[in-house]
């Protein structure tokens, strides 16, 4: 299975919505505190674009000695139609820094230097240390994740309610949707009365969408059997 930090990284460079919480600014409305863009630094910081003039960049230009405390949020929401839909949330903590201007005047990049993140997602609970969270690697297929569940629920649904084959006595629900996937494996959420995950592991982690295709065709032709 992926780490807390795989799993925390995967999230914060996503197209996930995002939110910077600083203290002071809770009267901001969500969108001001929604980052243009995101990503992660070779040290393991994340970089966040906001507009050179927002109360977020103001703040962190007028910190004093670089102890401006910011909390990044990250909300994952399943790209498909389903009960429970929030698929989990990462929450990263530290220290907000406003970077040297760029070649956009009307653009400022901030720095959060990372202490610490948390991630509550359908793996569970974790905490993540920072150096833990620097050395991560995003999953290869979370770039291209939600267009392979729209097409694996609009395409190939059939295939999909095969799975439930594989489950044994663990067969019920009514509905099976595609809730993720990732380099290990899929997982489906079966609906109806009862409404549970089950996951389908891959026969070896997937490095690509390549790889990807190869392994879910081994899912359908054992779920065929």
């Amino acid at each position: 299975m992926p780490s807390a930090a795989e799993r925390t990284r995967t999230l914060v460079q996503s197209t996930c919505s995002a939110v910077l919480l600083v203290p002071g600014l809770d009267s901001l409305r969500p969108d001001q505190l929604m980052p243009d863009a995101r990503t992660v630094d070779t040290d393991g910081d994340v970089l966040l674009a906001f507009a050179a003039d927002s109360p977020v960049v103001r703040a962190a230009t007028h910190a004093q000695a670089d102890e401006l405390a910011a909390v990044l949020e990250v909300t994952d929401v399943a790209p498909v139609s389903v009960p429970h839909r929030i698929r989990g949330r990462a929450w990263v903590s530290g220290w907000l820094t406003r970077l040297p201007h760029g070649a956009d005047p009307g653009r400022a990049t901030l720095r959060l230097e990372v202490g610490e993140a948390f991630v509550d997602d359908l793996w569970g609970a974790e905490p993540v240390e920072a150096d833990e969270f620097a050395a991560a690697v995003p999953d290869p297929l979370s770039e291209h994740e939600a267009e392979l569940l729209q097409h694996l629920h609009s395409a190939h649904s059939a295939e999909v309610g095969m799975l439930r084959s594989l489950l044994g006595e663990r067969s019920g629900g009514t509905a099976a949707v595609p809730v993720g996937v990732d380099r290990f494996g899929l997982r489906v959420r079966f609906t109806g009365v009862n409404c549970f995950d089950a996951r389908f592991d891959f026969p070896e982690p997937v490095r690509d969408v390549g790889e990807l295709r190869r392994a879910m065709h081994a899912l359908f032709d054992a779920a065929s059997r």
